[in-house]
């Protein structure tokens, strides 16, 4: 079955679809870190019940910038000619903030990843996403599955 959320939710909003080839890196990079997010908390809670405090620990370690510039680094041969360029287009975009406890260079690299995050969910395929998290968890051996 094929993950098409943003499609659900634009049905049930009465949103037409826009050309995602318009939007800015940091748009796709807006709802990229929130779909990351998403996809981690859910890995978290069902897993089965657990103190909120500890999920948030687990979530917040996971989906930190530096986090998230290490599973570029071995995501980055998984990435498709056109993830690739999403990734380019993140990385080399001009946010207006700079993360609290990451260097710059992170920063840009998880903005990176956060763009081709919401470049596949915004062309419904969450499955690609989750595709992805799942080997950069696997590969980065981090103990949330």
């Amino acid at each position: 079955m094929a993950a098409d959320l943003n499609a659900y939710l634009n049905s049930k909003f009465g949103i037409e679809g826009k050309d995602i080839r318009t939007y800015s890196p940091l748009t796709l990079a807006y709802i990229g870190d929130a779909i990351f997010d998403v996809i981690i908390r859910s890995i978290l809670v069902n897993k089965g019940n657990t103190a909120v405090n500890n999920l948030h620990k687990k979530a917040s370690s996971v989906v930190k910038a530096q986090s998230q510039a290490a599973f570029v680094k071995v995501l980055l041969d998984e990435f498709t000619e056109e993830e690739a360029d999403y990734y380019r287009r993140g990385r080399n975009s001009k946010p207006h903030t700079k993360a609290k406890n990451a260097s710059t260079m992170e920063y840009l690299e998880a903005t990176g990843f956060e763009a081709v995050m919401g470049f596949l969910y915004l062309t419904d395929n969450l499955d690609r996403a989750c595709e992805l998290v799942n080997i950069g968890i696997e590969r980065l051996g981090l103990d949330i599955l």
